[in-house]
């Protein structure tokens, strides 16, 4: 089901091109890590070698973006805050290649127009939710299931809106990146949240449940939410057993 030992040659090849003493993207080099407390809110933070996460999206409903630093493509999972701060950030951290943009959910969208049209990226929504980018030059679809170019897995987990899904990264990674389908309520405590804006709750908890029987018993990814302030532990990565049934 899942292919790890074609992404394990991927981040084998990653790391030795990112993870070196001279990587201008390591937390001692890299000048657009912030160093101090006050800088930190506004800035993209880079959580281990391979994956950053962006501040909350006032665009969208205060939606965190992550990154992966993935080859031969790097994928940008939601829309940052766009600004030129922004641009010139992931222009820096993409090394010239050209990034997948997926996106998890309506929710999720911001300004991915203008991200596009700066950058030139390809976006990838579920096909319930491509009607609401009509003006994206470079944009497919998946139904159910897909399998990006580094072989990570997306899966079709509606309830929060229509289209929502979620991406996860096999092996060496191992991290599920739910978008809004499990919410931060607490430090390292995600759960699924009915909200007024939920599209359909029912749908959403049959989805949590074919999440669930989506990963063999062996396999229990870290989690990655795209909701959530500083507060409730949003921006972190949480082990499984932090996902809270209800």
């Amino acid at each position: 089901m899942f292919l790890d030992g074609f992404c394990s040659l991927l981040f084998s090849r990653l790391r030795s091109k990112h993870l070196n003493q001279t990587n201008p993207f390591g937390p001692y080099n890299n000048p657009m890590v912030p160093h101090s407390s006050a800088d930190s809110g506004n800035c993209p933070q880079q959580v281990n070698d391979w994956l950053w996460v962006f501040p909350p999206n006032n665009s969208c409903h205060g939606n965190r973006a992550w990154w992966i630093a993935s080859n031969p493509q790097p994928v940008l999972i939601d829309c940052p805050p766009i600004n030129q701060h922004t641009i010139s950030f992931l222009k820096n951290l993409s090394f010239g290649q050209e990034a997948l943009v997926v996106l998890t959910s309506r929710e999720a969208h911001g300004r991915v127009e203008e991200l596009q049209e700066a950058l030139g990226w390809p976006v990838l929504v579920q096909e319930q939710e491509a009607y609401l980018l009509p003006s994206l030059s470079r944009l497919s679809t998946f139904s159910d299931e897909h399998i990006t170019t580094c072989g990570f897995h997306l899966l079709w987990t509606p309830g929060p809106t229509p289209g929502s899904c979620v991406l996860y990264a096999p092996a060496p990674l191992n991290v599920l990146f739910c978008g809004r389908l499990l919410i931060p309520v607490k430090l390292n405590h995600l759960v699924a949240v009915r909200t007024r804006r939920t599209f359909h709750w029912t749908r959403q908890q049959k989805s949590l449940k074919k999440l669930r029987q989506w990963f063999p018993r062996d396999r229990r990814p870290v989690l990655a939410s795209g909701a959530g302030g500083n507060s409730s532990g949003g921006g972190k990565l949480v082990e499984w057993e932090g996902w809270e049934e209800v």
